[in-house]
């Protein structure tokens, strides 16, 4: 049509259907019993570490890899900061960083890996990292298919949303260029709270059953 080759648009009629992907997230309960477990090899504690400061930052893996000490600054509250640019979109992406986020930065800063190729984190690769994280799931005993892009999903319901955090805030640090890509996690905390209150209103139909037998004794 640019180039007047044709007079009309053979797909102005045609709309494409988008199909909603259910995003898979740990609960609070999963997360704390990856951070409880003991591991006898170090690798796995590896894994484990890398997966839990992407939990807590929400940073995807290749962003995880490519951090630096030189990322993190002192933020407007004079705290830490992670201040990085997501390499999938290019958006920037700063993030205070929470207590066990500066444990795991503490335990790996004179890792050889870290001093010699100036690396935040001794990151394994994505492949190996996916791998063992499926033996991390069945150690403990968690059944969901755990792969590290869950702990981006983890951060933006568990971590932030769950607890209060407003979605503006959470897209900003995820850095979505868009709200409407975060409020997909708001409509998975939609049906969670959907099934709590359903548990809620079970109990107090119960509650209410009770004292109506006790009414009719």
């Amino acid at each position: 049509m640019a180039n007047n080759w044709i007079d009309r648009n053979p797909f102005s009629n045609y709309k494409a259907k988008v199909r909603e992907v259910e995003r898979v997230y740990l609960s609070e309960e999963e997360i704390q019993n990856i951070i409880n477990k003991d591991f006898k090899t170090d690798r796995l504690s590896l894994v484990r570490d890398i997966f839990l400061f992407s939990c807590f930052t929400s940073l995807a893996y290749i962003d995880v890899k490519n951090l630096t000490k030189s990322h993190i600054s002192l933020g407007i509250d004079g705290e830490k900061w992670i201040f990085t640019h997501r390499q999938k979109t290019e958006t920037a992406s700063k993030i205070p960083i929470l207590p066990i986020t500066q444990m795991i930065i503490d335990k790996y800063e004179n890792h050889p890996e870290c001093c010699n190729q100036n690396k935040l984190l001794p990151i394994l690769s994505n492949q190996k990292m996916n791998a063992y994280l499926k033996e991390i799931a069945g150690v403990c005993e968690i059944e969901k298919e755990l792969t590290f892009h869950i702990a981006r999903h983890t951060f933006a319901t568990t971590v932030t949303l769950t607890n209060g955090v407003p979605i503006e805030s959470v897209s900003k640090m995820l850095g979505h260029k868009n709200l409407r890509t975060t409020q997909h996690y708001a409509k998975v905390l939609d049906k969670k709270v959907s099934e709590d209150m359903m548990i809620s209103r079970n109990k107090m139909l119960n509650s209410n059953n009770d004292k109506i037998i006790k009414k009719a004794n």
